[in-house]
C-alpha cells in the first residue's frame, strides 16, 4: 500500500491507473476507522480496480465548542487495517496540503443544509463540502462511498456534485452496527459504560418506528411522540427526532412514500445520530 501525503504524488499514481484503464475507487475518512469504514472499502473493492483511501480530520466541519482537539486519531493504527484490506493507496495530507494559505473558498449547499444537524451545526456542512470537493478534485476518481449513518451529510454531497457537474459517482452504503444495534461510530469510544448501555435504545426505538409504519401508522406528529417517548428516558438531552422526506428532507405529515426517520442525541458531552428509512 502507497502511504502519500503530497498531491502531486497522488495524482502521479493515480494518472498512471487511469492510463491503464483502470476504475478508481475512492473512502473519504476522518480516520478512527471501524468496521463501518471498512465496510466502504470493501465495497469500493468490489467496484474498482484500485482503492484510495484519505485520512484527513478536517478543521472547517467542526463547530467552536466541538471535539476537534480530542477527536480520535491513530493513523498507524489506521494505516494496518487499510494495509490488511487490500487497499492501494492511503493519503493523508496536512492541513496546510488541503487548504493551502490564505484559503477563502467555501462550497455551500443550501436547503439541504439547514435542518437537522445543519439547524445545530452552524457551518458544519459548509465545511464537509468543502473538503470533500477539495479532495474529490485531488484524487478524481470514478466513485466514492459514504455511510448512510450521515444521512444528510450523503444528501448534501449527492447535491453538491450533481449541481457541480462534478465527475464523480458518489455511492451510499449501509448503515454497519454492533449486535446490540448501536451504530459503529468513531465517537462512541468518548461512551461511558453506562452511557454505551443506554444509546442502544436509539437503534431500538427507530425499529419500534418502522415495525408501527408497516403496522399502519403513517401520521409523522404520531410517530414522533412516540418516538420521543422511547429515547428520552435513555438520553441525556435530545437534539432532534425528525421524520422527513428521504430525498429532499422536506418536513411531511404522513408517511406516503420512502421517508427518513433520523435522531441526533447527547449521551453525556457525546453526541451520537441514527436514522432508518421508513417505507409505507
Amino acid at each position: 500500500m502507497h502511504r502519500l501525503d503530497k498531491v502531486s504524488e497522488l495524482r502521479e499514481k493515480v494518472q498512471a491507473w487511469r492510463r491503464n484503464g483502470e476504475r478508481i475507487g475512492f473512502v473519504p475518512t476522518m480516520g478512527a476507522l471501524h468496521a463501518g469504514h471498512l465496510s466502504l472499502v470493501d465495497r469500493a473493492r468490489e467496484c474498482s480496480d484500485r482503492v484510495v483511501v484519505s485520512i484527513f480530520v478536517n478543521p472547517l466541519q467542526f463547530g467552536p465548542n466541538e471535539d476537534l482537539d480530542r477527536y480520535p486519531r491513530d493513523l498507524d493504527g489506521d494505516a494496518r487495517m487499510l494495509q490488511e484490506k487490500g487497499v492501494d493507496l492511503l493519503f493523508f495530507p496536512s492541513t496546510e496540503t488541503v487548504y493551502g494559505e490564505n484559503h477563502q473558498t467555501r462550497v455551500h449547499v443550501s436547503g439541504l443544509t439547514k435542518p437537522m444537524c445543519g439547524a445545530s451545526r452552524d457551518g458544519h456542512f459548509e465545511g464537509v463540502t468543502t473538503v470533500v470537493c477539495i479532495l474529490l478534485n485531488q484524487v478524481q476518481p470514478d466513485a466514492a462511498y459514504f455511510g448512510l449513518k450521515d444521512y444528510q451529510q450523503f444528501r448534501v454531497i449527492e447535491a453538491m456534485v450533481n449541481d457541480l457537474h462534478l465527475n464523480v459517482e458518489i455511492v451510499g452504503c449501509p448503515i454497519i452496527r454492533e449486535s446490540d444495534g448501536l451504530a459503529l461510530s468513531s465517537r462512541n469510544a468518548y461512551l461511558s459504560g453506562d452511557e454505551r448501555r443506554r444509546a442502544t435504545a436509539l437503534y431500538r426505538a427507530l425499529l419500534e418506528t418502522h415495525e408501527s409504519v408497516q403496522s399502519g401508522t403513517l401520521d409523522t406528529a404520531t410517530l414522533l411522540s412516540s418516538l420521543k417517548s422511547r429515547v428520552e428516558p435513555a438520553v441525556d438531552r435530545i437534539d432532534y427526532l425528525e421524520i422527513r422526506d428521504a430525498r429532499t428532507l422536506e418536513p411531511i405529515k404522513k408517511i406516503q412514500k420512502k421517508s427518513l426517520c433520523a435522531v441526533a442525541v447527547f449521551m453525556g458531552k457525546t453526541r451520537l445520530i441514527d436514522n432508518i428509512e421508513l417505507v409505507p
